[in-house]
């Protein structure tokens, strides 16, 4: 009887404790959004070979994706800078791998258009380099599906190089739905190539590689100009970026010693777009200790309101978030470079 008696607390012990696991660690499928950190651009941009050393800092924002636990997920529950998303939800059908390259994508891009929009209100001369057809899906009925990856860049098909995604499109669009393609590209640097035919895109009559794709390219300023975001990524940087590339080529210090943060997208015409999460980056630049934030102000249309009746734009979410913590950090509503710019310019004086 005592054995059984000690048996059983055992198996009570050990199914208590599994418990206990499953309820703090085991993964449910489920991520949380969470504010993530605020990083000086200074350590990422070097302009000449130099980083930025003038006081104060340009702040990029972050979110952070985590995995959710039963523990995690209940916590979070009424929590307004904490959102619980599926892994479709967050990701769609891609694969955390698959992810993490789109996500870099878009950071070479932001940093691409920031060369772009800063040196271009600098007045200083760049280039920007066609590198390619940058492959951001392959679909389940592609007859390249697990010949190409997400990240892949096609250099030419057939031998046929182009100068950008729609003549691309188009020299595919002229192919005989029997054809067979060659395509090359590179893969992590190195140039391969593969052959097919192609098939029928969902919901038109047309044939194709059937793949989902965008332009990769590679803006070069002179002074030249490097942006390395490490492990970043995601294009909402963008607007920061360009804030310290232009600040560095033009030699001003917009900055006066401030601490001043932001998101947003940028555009090569320095054109501000939103970004998700952007109650959780304001609070992590108040944490930092941010006076001043850039907000997208993005135009709320009817067709927007058609689609999503409850939408509100990034500045008014900001503006929100920021009474909600009762930071005395400044909202900053921005439509493209040049808000930021003449509010920066105005009040450093």
């Amino acid at each position: 009887m005592k054995f059984n008696k000690t048996r059983n607390k055992i198996i009570g012990g050990i199914f208590i404790f599994v418990m206990v696991v499953a309820f703090f660690v085991m993964p449910t499928g489920y991520y949380l959004e969470v504010p993530g950190s605020a990083e000086a651009t200074s350590q990422f941009v070097k302009v000449d070979g130099k980083h930025d050393k003038k006081k104060g800092d340009f702040l990029l924002t972050t979110v952070g994706i985590v995995p959710g636990s039963l523990f995690t997920m209940l916590k979070s529950m009424g929590n307004d800078f904490e959102t619980i998303y599926s892994k479709e939800d967050l990701m769609g059908d891609e694969n955390s791998q698959e992810y993490f390259r789109v996500q870099q994508y878009y950071m070479k891009s932001a940093t691409n258009n920031a060369v772009q929009a800063a040196y271009s209100a600098a007045g200083k001369p760049f280039t920007k380099k066609y590198l390619g057809v940058y492959v951001m899906e392959v679909m389940d009925n592609s007859k390249f599906k697990g010949k190409l990856q997400i990240g892949d860049t096609i250099t030419s098909i057939n031998g046929y190089k182009f100068k950008n995604s729609d003549q691309f499109i188009k020299y595919v669009k002229k192919q005989k739905r029997d054809s067979k393609v060659k395509i090359d590209f590179l893969r992590d640097g190195k140039k391969e190539s593969v052959t097919d035919g192609l098939v029928k895109l969902k919901q038109t009559k047309r044939y194709g590689l059937g793949i989902t794709l965008t332009d990769n390219t590679e803006a070069k300023g002179n002074p030249p100009t490097k942006i390395n975001a490490g492990d970043i990524g995601g294009p909402s940087a963008g607007l920061m970026f360009t804030l310290q590339v232009y600040s560095q080529v033009t030699n001003k210090d917009l900055k006066n010693g401030r601490t001043i943060a932001g998101t947003g997208t940028i555009a090569p015409d320095g054109t501000v777009g939103p970004i998700g999460g952007i109650e959780k980056k304001v609070y992590a630049a108040s944490q930092e200790g941010a006076t001043v934030f850039f907000a997208p102000d993005d135009p709320v249309t009817k067709l927007i309101k058609k689609y999503d009746p409850t939408y509100v734009n990034n500045y008014h979410l900001a503006k929100r978030a920021a009474k909600k913590i009762h930071t005395k950090m400044k909202i900053v509503p921005v439509k493209n470079l040049n808000d930021a710019l003449n509010y920066l310019e105005k009040t450093s004086k």
